[in-house]
């Protein structure tokens, strides 16, 4: 069966710093036309760093949509041109007190494909240590938390993570060692 979703037309609705919304005209696999709302993205990368004492290292900030703090990993949106990897490295610096030797491609995914087009992209980070220099953006505040995996897995027993990429990049941690 063809499932295709063919564009005919696509009126921007807002043009924003990073993104942009569309309303778009397509045809459905069954000839007839209907309409689509699309948030244009262009991606982001999100780490998860390990410290030498098996502990994850977590931001908490405030999410404004939501109205509260959220437990999360390190991430950000890809500046234009930008490397997913480098994007990785400099969240995590920028987030935190840690850096990272290198990082390594776990997973990619999108975030909310009913609607967006995000693609993230999960890294594993490699030669973790507490020695960043860099500091959040002006308007971002952040708070580091380092949890083990006894930790981290009572904080989702009790639905205290509640943040996609986090869950995705915790369930690749805990799962590493099974």
């Amino acid at each position: 069966m063809d499932l295709t979703e063919t564009q005919l037309n696509s009126e921007p609705l807002i043009e924003g710093s990073f993104l942009n919304i569309y309303r778009d005209t397509i045809r459905l696999p069954n000839g007839h036309e209907s309409g689509r709302i699309v948030v244009r993205h262009p991606g982001a990368a999100c780490v998860l760093a390990v410290t030498g004492e098996d502990e994850v290292v977590l931001v908490r900030q405030w999410r404004y949509a939501v109205g509260k703090p959220l437990l999360e990993l390190p991430a950000g949106k890809l500046d234009a041109g930008e490397d997913p990897a480098q994007c990785a490295l400099r969240e995590l610096a920028e987030e935190t007190p840690y850096t990272a030797e290198r990082v390594v491609l776990l997973h990619t995914f999108y975030t909310a494909p009913g609607f967006c087009d995000e693609n993230m992209y999960l890294y594993r980070a490699e030669g973790v240590r507490a020695d960043s220099m860099l500091s959040t953006d002006e308007d971002e505040f952040t708070e580091t938390v380092l949890l083990s995996r006894e930790a981290v897995k009572t904080a989702l027993k009790n639905n205290e993570i509640a943040d996609a990429k986090t869950l995705v990049g915790l369930q690749h941690w805990l799962l590493a060692d099974t």
